[in-house]
This record gives structure tokens, C-alpha cells and sequence, in this order.
């Protein structure tokens, strides 16, 4: 069977890890690179992040980690998300240093080279802000054509926003970025909270991967039950969710390598970069003859015991 080549491009915080892990275990899947970018934690932090997570899996090959964009496109810099993610990014988790260290190449160079060195081949899988496949559209207006699929976890449209009423946190972080990539052309899907808000990890999944995980998968189960306390007690507070917390970047994660794992509708939209009501909210035109915004692929249903099967599955 052929493997599918990713890059991923994160903001290492706990859900991005738990993609991260998810896409070093599952079959036929070779990665790239790992691009960072500014969100849940700074740049630097979410590099850290991955190299440690790297190193916990031993994924066998070598994976090159690239630091990208500090900043929005045109926006002043906001603050992290340590009362989401911990203080480090990972629910405060511990984990060893590792002995890798990021590559000089920058995010959108590296991410511009690939695309060149594997026209067609390259899915890449955004977990954070986009201003990093922004600023890599701005070096090569042509990744358009060369780039096989981007899929994006971020936005809604049939459901309220995360961080506010109509926004989600990925979009709302570089509305400009995210407009940008959405009306570039690039063939893009969409993995929003219209699906990943169904799709959850439980207390009870983490006792089961305890009991059915495989033994050289014990150090990732356990780093996953710590950074998850953390997520879940979040997700108690804003959500009222009991013991569970949404998998967001895994859903993103495994929609790039089984895309039946969600139902779709090509939508034509924008993002909103002026009003401050609405800053960041992915304007679908719904109407019977849509004529505002770029086609682009979104995830509007999905089939959450399968999706938390496939997840939980490469690790047993």
C-alpha cells in the first residue's frame, strides 16, 4: 500500500501532541517535517514540544522540526493559552529533553521545498494559525498546483465558536492568514468544530488503552493520561464536559489519511478580518446560488465511534 506524506504544521499544545502521536503510529504514513507556529505556546515552545514527543515515540527515521511565523500576519502578537494547554503546552506534562534540535530552514521554506521536491504527493495537515502556509504562498504563488491536499483544523460554520460566539481559535488567531489560504486556490478541507466538537477522548478510552495498549505504546499512553487531566478539567469548566475533552488536531490528523472518516459539502467562504463582532468567523454562503467566497471542502458530520476507534486503535 502506498504511504501517504504529511507535513505537519502545530502549535504543540495537548491536542496537536496527541495527532502528532497518532500520525507516528498509524500505517503508511511517512512524515515529512514538523512545522511550528505561534498559538496554544510560542513558537520555540511548541518546537520543544515536538522534539520530545519525537523522541518518546522513536519514530525509527529522521524527522526534521522547522520553526515558523512568531506573529500574525498583520496583527499585534496575543497571548498563549496556558489555562487550556499548562504552562508548557502539554497540560505541564513532563517529558525528557531531546537530543534533536530544529533545523535552520524556516517553516515556509521548508514547506515550499517539499511541495517543489514531491509535486502532487505532499498532504499538509494544519493543526494552528495559518500564517505559515500564508507566508509559504507568498514565496511560491505556484504551491497551489503543487501541494496534493491542505487540511485545516479550525473554524466553524454550522455550530457557535470556541474563543468567540462565531470564531474559532485557530482562524480567529490570523483571520488574515486564514483568509488568504481559503481564497489562494489551494485545495483545502476544512475540519472544524461542526465535527470535532462531536468527536471526544474519555477517561474510560484512557483506562482501556491502559488495559489493550501495546507494551512499547505504555510511555505515549501515559504521557497522553497527563496531559489530558489537564485538558479535561478545562473542558469541565467552559464546556461542562464530564471526564471528556474534543480530539480537534487528531480528527484534522486522521481525516488527511482516511477521508471517508467525515461527510463533507463544498462551500464557497471568506473570513471575516474587519468587524470586531466577528473577527475570524469562516462567512459560509449558504444560499441556493453562492456567489461570496472561494470553494472550499468542509467536514459537517462525522462518525464519532469511528473516529475514536481509528485513533485509540494504533496504539493497541
Amino acid at each position: 500500500m502506498n504511504q501517504t506524506r504529511i507535513i505537519i504544521d502545530c502549535d504543540t499544545g495537548i491536542d496537536d501532541a496527541l495527532a502528532i502521536l497518532y500520525a507516528l503510529r498509524a500505517p503508511n504514513v511517512y512524515i515529512e517535517g514538523i512545522t511550528t507556529v505561534f498559538g496554544n505556546t510560542p513558537v520555540e515552545q511548541a518546537a520543544d514540544n515536538t522534539l520530545r514527543l519525537l523522541a518518546l515515540a522513536n519514530p525509527g527515521y529522521d524527522i526534521p522540526v522547522a520553526l515558523g511565523a512568531t506573529r500574525a500576519l498583520v496583527r499585534e502578537p496575543g497571548t498563549f493559552a496556558p489555562h487550556v494547554h499548562g504552562e508548557n503546552g502539554i497540560g505541564n506534562a513532563v517529558l525528557p529533553p531531546s537530543p534533536q534540535t530544529p533545523i535552520d530552514e524556516p517553516a515556509a521554506d521548508f514547506i515550499v521545498r517539499k511541495a517543489n521536491e514531491l509535486p502532487g504527493e505532499i498532504v499538509l495537515v494544519t493543526l494552528g494559525r495559518l500564517t505559515n502556509v500564508a507566508h509559504a504562498l507568498e514565496k511560491d504563488p505556484e504551491l497551489t498546483r503543487k501541494l496534493k491536499k491542505v487540511v485545516v483544523m479550525g473554524g466553524s460554520v454550522l455550530v457557535p465558536g470556541n474563543i468567540t460566539p462565531v470564531a474559532e481559535a485557530n482562524i480567529w488567531g490570523d483571520p488574515e492568514a486564514a483568509d488568504q489560504v481559503f481564497t489562494s486556490g489551494l485545495p483545502v478541507t476544512m475540519v472544524g468544530l461542526d465535527v470535532t466538537l462531536k468527536t471526544r477522548i474519555t477517561e474510560e478510552h484512557l483506562k482501556y488503552l491502559n488495559r489493550f495498549g501495546r507494551e512499547e505504546n505504555k510511555p505515549l499512553i501515559a504521557f497522553m493520561e497527563q496531559s489530558l487531566t489537564y485538558y479535561f478539567n478545562f473542558y469541565r469548566d467552559v464546556n461542562y464536559y464530564l471526564g471528556s475533552a474534543p480530539m480537534h488536531d487528531p480528527l484534522a490528523l486522521l481525516v488527511a489519511l482516511q477521508p471517508d472518516m467525515v461527510t463533507y459539502r463544498r462551500m464557497k467562504v471568506r473570513v471575516e478580518t474587519q468587524s470586531p463582532l466577528t473577527l475570524g468567523m469562516v462567512v459560509a454562503d449558504l444560499r441556493s446560488q453562492p456567489m461570496v467566497g472561494s470553494e472550499i471542502e468542509v467536514a459537517i458530520d462525522v462518525d464519532p465511534e469511528r473516529a475514536v476507534g481509528a485513533f485509540l486503535s494504533v496504539f493497541m
